[in-house]
């Protein structure tokens, strides 16, 4: 029977992870939650029993979630990863059997799901939050609630949604049956006031977005950098050429991974592409100053030149910089492929001729105050620049770009996300992809987008939400156990 519990728990996760993009099958995500809160409360398993089926249904998700990271890393880390993700899980596992062992304990348990979720975003070294259940809800009918109070509330929607299917199935019906029918008008209600807000607009910006791809073979390092910042040049004088005016122009992060303040050759190729189109453009590059290396957007103007710029606030980990680098080294040379960036204090936003675009730069766009702290700046429109070639044609282009979706749905914002290889593409405020390119191509994008000044609940209140569930879910399954315990003494 446990043999069955666990293959159950395996199949909860995969499930799961169905629902992230490219899938895109967002009931699998609430059917897979729904099946591990089924697993901790069939024939009441025990407390360790219930950790090691939360294990299960999160490591068998990570595992086929992540294996992009593999592409970088090799599978080594890669499976790490996996697995030190999933072990946050052993406490979903753990305090949802106790829970579960109340009459309606599926109302709770959504609170402990989003606690835990929200641990494992937050730590160690910032967490990784690239695994939230919210990311695979935004095609579905839950996502409108971003607008409201952000991932957070989507990802406890889908989980309450799943507790509550389960409920309809067993017991208790009744209730189980309103939660469901409150967490599908809770979407629709959501979606009205959204699209409400859609008419209040703030103006328009023809927007471009340039993706230059990237040499594959053949070069040495040198010549790949120069050569991908020729790519986003020469795709940049294709679309002057081709009679396009935009206000704005997005290249990706790292387009120019010559340090143009640094090498009169690269700012050339810069400044003449700039020239050409006519319009601020906003770059991405690596400058340094007296604090370190940085992972720089930076704006370069027609008129006045080098102009405002973003460095990237929120560094990966192991990636961009690594913690604990001479730890780490004892246990993989791999430690040393990461980088030693210093982390940006600025607004996360830039002025592009009049105009305040917020940045999340690739991996910012995973972090909840990235975005909102530009849109509490002023941000009117959201650029997502990011650098997907090291991972090839994995899902990993697609997983962030559905993060982006749901970004624009929180914030109210149109989004343009340009990739070096792709996907780049044109979000609008409600989350749809009006363009989109391939994988591996070189293309552009242009599109007339509003402008919008509309400040969402989920930006004044969307914190203050997630550490609310968050408290909520730790009490509960803390007074759970409790309760467990006293009733096996008695």
């Amino acid at each position: 029977m446990i043999a069955l519990q666990l293959a159950l728990a395996a199949l909860s996760g995969w499930l799961t992870y169905l629902s992230y993009e490219p899938h895109g099958l967002w009931p699998a995500g609430i059917i897979g939650v729904g099946l591990l809160y089924f697993l901790l409360v069939w024939r009441r398993p025990s407390l360790r029993l219930g950790a090691l089926l939360g294990f299960v249904h999160a490591v068998t998700m990570y595992l086929f979630t992540l294996p992009w990271i593999g592409e970088l890393v090799g599978r080594f880390p890669y499976v790490a990863l996996a697995i030190s993700c999933a072990i946050y899980a052993l406490l979903t596992g753990l305090g949802g059997t106790a829970i579960g062992r109340w009459r309606y304990g599926f109302v709770l348990f959504p609170f402990l799901y989003v606690a835990v979720e929200h641990l494992r975003s937050s730590f160690p070294f910032g967490g990784f939050a690239w695994l939230r259940l919210a990311w695979g809800q935004i095609d579905g009918p839950l996502a409108p609630l971003a607008a409201l109070g952000g991932p957070v509330l989507v990802s406890f929607s889908a989980a309450l949604a799943g507790c509550a299917l389960v409920a309809v199935l067993c017991k208790p019906r009744k209730a189980g049956g309103i939660a469901l029918v409150l967490c599908l008008v809770a979407g629709v209600a959501s979606g009205v006031f959204h699209r409400s807000m859609a008419e209040e607009t703030a103006g328009e910006a023809t927007v471009a977005a340039i993706q230059g791809n990237v040499p594959r073979l053949g070069l040495d390092f040198n010549a790949q950098r120069r050569a991908v910042l020729n790519n986003h040049a020469r795709v940049t004088h294709q679309l002057a050429q081709a009679g396009a005016q935009p206000d704005l122009v997005i290249w990706p992060e790292n387009s120019s991974d010559v340090n143009p303040f640094a090498d009169d050759q690269a700012r050339t190729t810069i400044e003449s592409a700039v020239q050409d189109i006519g319009a601020p453009v906003l770059v991405g590059t690596l400058t340094e100053d007296e604090v370190g290396e940085r992972n720089t957007m930076q704006v370069f103007d027609p008129e006045t030149g080098a102009g405002d710029f973003h460095h990237k606030k929120y560094l990966q980990p192991f990636g961009e910089y690594m913690p604990m680098r001479d730890f780490f080294r004892m246990f993989s040379s791999y430690v040393d492929l990461a980088g030693d960036f210093k982390p940006g204090t600025g607004n996360s936003t830039v002025l592009m001729d009049g105009i305040r675009v917020g940045v999340a730069t690739c991996y910012e766009v995973i972090v909840d105050d990235s975005y909102r702290t530009a849109v509490e700046n002023g941000a009117q429109i959201l650029a997502t620049p990011t650098n997907n070639a090291t991972f090839g044609f994995s899902d990993m282009t697609y997983q962030q770009l559905a993060m982006s979706r749901l970004r624009a749905i929180e914030l109210d914002r149109a989004v343009v996300v340009a990739a070096t290889s792709g996907v780049s593409a044109i979000v609008h405020p409600d989350g749809s992809v009006s363009q989109q390119t391939g994988i591996f191509e070189p293309g552009s994008l242009v599109e007339t987008l509003p402008l919008k000044s509309t400040v969402t609940p989920a930006v004044h209140f969307g914190q203050l939400l997630e550490w609310g569930l968050t408290i909520m879910g730790a009490l509960t399954a803390f007074i759970a156990l409790v309760a467990n315990r006293k009733r096996i003494k008695d």
